[in-house]
């Protein structure tokens, strides 16, 4: 089966775990950047309220084609209790019919709140399955 992780980190901490799902999965790892750099004044507070209207930023194209991969991995922070806006749009680029393992990092929080409208999200895409899991994040220093 072949796995691709995609991820989207602020801090660091996201890439850290990122890396070592891709690791411990043998799968390709697939970064996404935000086309403009936040402050951090813009990703704690404007990037939260755009997380919480689960509204999308815009991202670089990634290099891959996610059709070839049986398995998407995709890991974001979480801000304010919801996926980072990153997410929303990498949402976009999902092919039909594919498994999707969501996991979702945090400091100091979880997306508990979030969780249904975001699986609902993702369903709506056409994924076969959503796995959805919160994980603590580690400092990435």
């Amino acid at each position: 089966m072949k796995t691709v992780v995609v991820y989207y980190s602020y801090t660091g901490n996201t890439r850290k775990l990122a890396a070592k799902i891709a690791k411990k999965q043998g799968a390709v790892l697939v970064e996404v950047k935000e086309k403009k750099t936040r402050s951090k004044v813009g990703a704690y507070v404007f990037g939260s309220f755009a997380a919480m209207r689960q509204k999308k930023s815009k991202i670089e194209p990634i290099k891959y084609d996610l059709n070839k991969f049986d398995k998407i991995i995709i890991a974001v922070p979480v801000w304010a209790g919801y996926p980072a806006p990153a997410l929303n749009s990498i949402i976009e680029l999902l092919p039909s019919d594919k498994n999707i393992e969501l996991v979702l990092s945090s400091g100091s929080g979880d997306s508990s709140k979030s969780a249904d409208k975001t699986k609902a999200l993702i369903s709506r895409s056409g994924a076969k399955s959503v796995i959805y899991t919160d994980v603590k994040s580690v400092s990435a220093k």
